[in-house]
């Protein structure tokens, strides 16, 4: 296991706002904001109540931890979540799951 790589996830999970964003990424309604092709960072910025520039901090540490994908057009960048991040992070968590159950057993 990348013990630095899923820290880095970790981290960026550990924000009330970053896991607003993730949600809201993840449930985003096209009617509302969503082309199909991602969220508008103007549309997360909304929902977090957040000044332009403390959205964009938060979403670059998304990006950075690739939980999130970030595509520039135009003047607005959109927003998806990345399988990939995801994937390290459920995978994190099913290893220590794993370790509790079989230790659970043990026990037993």
């Amino acid at each position: 296991m990348d013990f630095d790589g899923t820290a880095v996830i970790f981290k960026a999970l550990g924000d009330v706002h970053r896991l607003k964003a993730l949600h809201f990424i993840a449930t985003a309604d096209r009617a509302c904001c969503s082309t199909g092709q991602g969220v508008c960072t103007c549309d997360v910025q909304e929902i977090l109540g957040l000044s332009q520039p403390t959205t964009s901090h938060h979403m670059k540490i998304l990006v950075d931890a690739r939980l999130v994908n970030a595509e520039k057009r135009g003047k607005w960048t959109y927003y998806t979540l990345s399988a990939q991040g995801m994937l390290i992070a459920r995978t994190a968590l099913n290893a220590l799951l794993a370790a509790v159950s079989e230790r659970h057993e043990e026990a037993v």
